[in-house]
């Protein structure tokens, strides 16, 4: 499915208090070759797990007992941590605006709405191998950059007649 990359070369680490999710996240990283997965149950098992198997990229659930994903973020993403750059995906029900800037705000990679389809966290995982952001260190923030890549608005033709009133807009990321 995805030929030019070794998926199955990367390690994983899932983080959700939801038994049947982490099965289904398992199932899809296995579809596509993917076997280094390790799984905890909430964030303190998930902060645990970073020290002893040095995942490559996390998904991490948003809402979860002992500490959440955004307390799990805010640990990780200290300059001084050393798995501060790693890739985090958070996962998600709940999709309020404030929930996802406050994922992004705690230093989230990617966000993704449960129920998680295959094709959307294959996507996220390999956004976050081929444009990683760049890292911000400021006194108030820590971790990659929030913004996203500039967006031209370029016009497609919704008709054969090249007539103007039928452009539509059609934004593409530069």
């Amino acid at each position: 499915m995805y030929p030019n990359y070794h998926l199955d070369r990367l390690s994983f680490l899932i983080i959700d208090d939801n038994t049947y999710m982490r099965r289904i996240i398992r199932s899809i990283l296995n579809g596509v070759g993917i076997r280094n997965i390790t799984e905890a149950e909430d964030g303190a098992a998930g902060f645990e797990a970073m020290t002893h198997y040095n995942p490559d990229i996390v998904i991490l659930d948003m809402l979860m007992p002992i500490f959440d994903g955004i307390e799990f973020l805010n640990l990780i993403r200290t300059p001084t941590n050393e798995h501060a750059f790693i890739p985090i995906i958070v996962i998600s029900a709940h999709l309020e605006s404030e929930k996802i800037i406050a994922a992004r705000n705690a230093g989230a990679n990617e966000f993704l709405a449960k129920p998680v389809a295959s094709k959307d966290l294959l996507s996220r995982i390999i956004n976050v191998i081929d444009n990683p952001r760049p890292f911000v260190n400021t006194p108030a923030y820590f971790g990659p950059c929030r913004r996203r890549a500039n967006i031209k608005i370029k016009f497609r033709d919704r008709r054969k007649n090249n007539d103007e009133k039928f452009l539509v807009p059609m934004a593409t990321q530069t």
